[in-house]
């Protein structure tokens, strides 16, 4: 049986799509951060959310289910970051959407990982 993973490259993967959907939209959403937070949570927010995408590329390369729980790691490390700057006010209005975003990568990760057989 093959893989759903492994006849594609990463980039065909809807997951690492919305991954990277989600990349940007974290760039956008933290440019407006005050300065003292360049480099507090712009950079870590930033940081996890490219590390995202990296490591569903890596996944799909590898066949790797570590790869994806990886990923999957700092996808809930960025929800926590999300959650941060929502109460701090700095992405009010925009945190709904982050998170929405970061839960439908999350549930893709999920069945991504879900289709790689196991050993």
């Amino acid at each position: 049986m093959r893989c759903a993973m492994a006849s594609r490259n990463y980039s065909d993967l809807i997951v690492w799509q919305k991954a990277m959907n989600l990349v940007e939209a974290v760039y956008k959403a933290s440019k407006d951060f005050p300065t003292d937070e360049q480099y507090g949570l712009t950079i870590q927010m930033r940081r996890a959310a490219v590390s995202i995408p990296s490591n569903i590329a890596e996944g799909q390369g590898r066949r790797s289910h570590r790869s994806l729980s990886i990923a999957h790691g700092f996808l809930r490390e960025l929800e926590t970051q999300l959650l941060i700057a929502g109460r701090l006010k700095y992405i009010p209005e925009k945190e709904l959407q982050l998170m929405e975003m970061a839960a439908e990568t999350g549930r893709l990760i999920t069945g991504l990982s879900n289709s790689i057989p196991k050993g």
